[in-house]
């Protein structure tokens, strides 16, 4: 019976791998015949979709592409798990095709004031939990101003990973009446079901610099818990000049079906060039 139990060990190890190679993160789901930018640089350009492929070319950050084909394969490098597409793209007059890795395509990019901004995750890091001393894995996202090819400024923050990445938003907003800023942005990663958290991550733009605020986090289950963090910028009802304000509810239900909640907030102030806490 020995040899019986090892094939079926070994048979559910390749079941279970090849379910984690089927997954692929939503923010890294690119449509066909419709133009991406490269994200990471020097991304390379492979023969096959395939990363012992051979190796035809690599691309700058900001270098636009064309998704012709999203493929089967999926690879996964720390927490950032994407499909293999084949792209087009001119560079130097000539127009080329290959296999690129999902997970260097921006997953949002907005031109402004003649430049580009891209939005993406850079890589995955190793960190530790001090409070139970156990290490984790953690996703870097960034936000990158691109000037043609030229990097003007790049801003990295921390991200979410695996169900927190099932879908990406990246837009430009007013200067909501922060002295001295030309627009803010935003950069969000969320999940499709109750439980996965949301984050948002606002950038101000000025003087060709990017200047992260504290990130947001939300997540909620129905009606039996929920943390919401919001910040109160001063074009908003109750926001005041030149600061803004972190707000934070929470509510969970007991076991005897009785809502605890939980509010803080915090004021900081914006003197044109910073932020700090008041």
């Amino acid at each position: 019976m020995k040899p019986l139990f090892t094939v079926l060990f070994l048979f559910m190890i390749q079941v279970f791998s090849a379910q984690e190679e089927a997954f692929a993160n939503g923010v890294f789901n690119f449509e066909e015949n419709k133009s991406q930018k490269i994200f990471t640089d020097w991304a390379r350009v492979r023969e096959s979709p395939d990363e012992n492929s051979q190796i035809l070319d690599s691309l700058q950050t900001n270098q636009q592409v064309l998704i012709l084909k999203k493929e089967d394969k999926v690879l996964k490098l720390g927490e950032r798990s994407a499909n293999w597409y084949k792209i087009s793209y001119q560079k130097r007059n000539t127009i080329s095709e290959g296999y690129i890795w999902g997970g260097n395509l921006s997953i949002g990019y907005r031109n402004k004031n003649g430049y580009d901004f891209l939005f993406g995750l850079l890589r995955t890091v190793d960190k530790k939990d001090k409070k139970f001393n156990e290490s984790y894995k953690q996703n870097i996202a960034a936000i990158k101003i691109v000037e043609g090819n030229t990097l003007i400024d790049e801003a990295a923050f921390e991200t979410g990973s695996g169900e927190s990445l099932s879908f990406a938003t990246f837009n430009i907003e007013s200067n909501h009446k922060l002295k001295n800023v030309e627009f803010t942005l935003k950069a969000t990663v969320s999940g499709e079901a109750c439980g996965i958290a949301a984050y948002d991550q606002y950038l101000l733009f000025k003087d060709k610099k990017l200047i992260p605020l504290p990130q947001l986090m939300n997540v909620g289950d129905a009606d039996v818990y929920y943390h919401s963090e919001e910040f109160i910028f001063p074009n908003d009802k109750g926001g005041i000049p030149n600061g803004f304000i972190f707000k934070m509810k929470e509510m969970e239900r007991d076991e005897n079906d009785k809502e605890k909640k939980k509010q803080s907030s915090k004021t900081y102030v914006w003197n044109g060039d910073s932020f700090q806490p008041k």
